[in-house]
């Protein structure tokens, strides 16, 4: 194990602004940002943070996240493609990289004629991320085929979770652990030009209905139980509604997205509104999807 946190100085940008590196480019800097080239060197990074009692964040893709004005302290490592990204697929079993990116999973699947993961086109992120947070829509979810993830925890440990220990909900998991090293799903052969085709499709249909050219984190309320927080938010007639620099996507409800000068505050005081709102006049109260920093 590496004895100094000052032995990772040559993959550290101290004071690092966060804002470039999430979708809805927003938010203040981090006090220690590392970039690992490597799975050993990302573990041993972690067991040394642990050591010197440095609080650690982990970084992904940044799809679902909003950081704060002021920005973190402690320590941000990403773990993205390049980093723990490799993908391999034998027969019908496909172990993916906590890193890789979520498309590229989604796509190499299709490819192979595999099928499942082609519901999942047009969400963003790393696929570590996604197992996390169970991504899906409502053609299902990728949870259903998780069958063990490779983890650290925050002391810098590997373990296998599987079996008993994976419980997938709706945007959610049991996995809690600091970050996801790989991922090993089992899918079911298919014909590739046909999954290519429903790909294309559900691909299609997205992009028609959600504002995916514009900054945004994605979708913002996880939908309460039977209910589309997105037609909530439109049945309170809150489309456009702005403050500052942000504002309630015209194309999907249950997107904020910013322009040029818009802070974390601005989309905070949205949230705040949307949530009042909704609870006033349904009585439901709007759970946060994202992660807030």
């Amino acid at each position: 194990m590496t004895n100094s946190i000052d032995d990772f100085n040559d993959i550290l940008s101290p004071d690092e602004t966060l804002a470039p590196h999430t979708w809805i480019k927003l938010g203040g800097a981090a006090e220690r940002f590392y970039v690992p080239t490597s799975r050993e060197q990302l573990i041993s990074l972690v067991q040394c943070c642990a050591a010197s009692e440095i609080p650690v964040r982990i970084l992904g893709g940044g799809s679902n996240l909003l950081v704060g004005d002021a920005g973190v302290q402690g320590a941000v490592i990403q773990v993205r493609e390049p980093l723990l990204g490799d993908i391999s697929i034998d027969a019908e079993t496909v172990v993916a990289g906590g890193g890789a990116l979520l498309s590229h999973v989604v796509s190499e699947s299709v490819r192979n004629g595999l099928a499942g993961l082609e519901n999942l086109v047009g969400i963003p992120g790393t696929i570590g991320g996604a197992v996390v947070g169970n991504a899906g829509g409502r053609h299902g979810d990728i949870g259903e085929f998780v069958t063990s993830v490779e983890v650290v925890n925050h002391r810098g440990e590997v373990t296998v979770r599987s079996g008993d220990e994976l419980t997938f909900s709706y945007r959610n998991s049991s996995i809690s652990d600091l970050l996801v090293l790989s991922v090993t799903l089992t899918l079911k052969p298919d014909d590739s030009d046909d999954l290519a085709t429903r790909m294309k499709k559900i691909w299609i249909m997205k992009r028609a209905t959600q504002p995916l050219a514009d900054q945004s984190a994605g979708c913002i309320f996880r939908n309460p139980r039977g209910l589309s927080a997105g037609a909530l938010i439109e049945q309170c007639g809150l489309k456009d509604l702005a403050v500052g620099g942000a504002r309630i996507s015209d194309r999907h409800a249950n997107f904020v997205v910013t322009e040029s000068g818009a802070t974390c505050a601005d989309v905070t005081a949205l949230i705040e509104k949307v949530q009042s709102a909704v609870n006033e006049k349904f009585g439901v109260e709007l759970e946060l999807e994202i992660t807030r920093w």
